[in-house]
């Protein structure tokens, strides 16, 4: 059986992992590759060739894990409207008196909104869709 360095070195040059074999070859590769760096004092030690092949066997093996294994993005959707404010809060940088501010509302109103002690009306309805471009039906599903 050829590891994955020698069939990368074959005239066609693997480009995409297909197989758990191929993964698993080119993950033991890398880990030659690092355990050498690690040893030797950091990737300087790594030839030229060395630091190229881990290159592309790092993004082959990136590539496999999240198309076919879903390992990452490590994604979840919002299951709540005080998920998808937090959500919206940590893509806008915001804290929780800025995204008040955002919406017009003191930041007791949100806070309660968010803890589920009081229901989103109409108008902060609207806001959450002009403001935060939250999908309407999401809004009204879990107002």
């Amino acid at each position: 059986m050829l590891n994955m360095i020698e069939l990368m070195q074959q005239p066609f040059r693997i480009m995409k992992i297909t197989t758990d074999e191929q993964y698993k070859s080119v993950m033991a590769q890398i880990e030659v590759y690092l355990q050498k760096a690690t040893q030797n004092g950091g990737f300087q030690s790594l030839t030229p060739t060395e630091v190229s092949d881990l290159q592309s066997m790092s993004l082959l093996a990136e590539d496999y894990e999240d198309n076919v294994l879903k390992l990452m993005p490590l994604t979840r959707k919002p299951d709540s409207l005080a998920d998808m404010l937090n959500f919206k809060m940590f893509e806008l940088k915001y804290k929780q008196r800025d995204l008040a501010s955002l919406l017009e509302i003191t930041p007791t109103r949100l806070s309660e909104i968010m803890n589920g002690k009081r229901k989103v009306n109409m108008d902060l309805a609207k806001r959450l869709y002009k403001k935060l471009n939250i999908d309407p039906t999401f809004i009204l599903e879990n107002a």
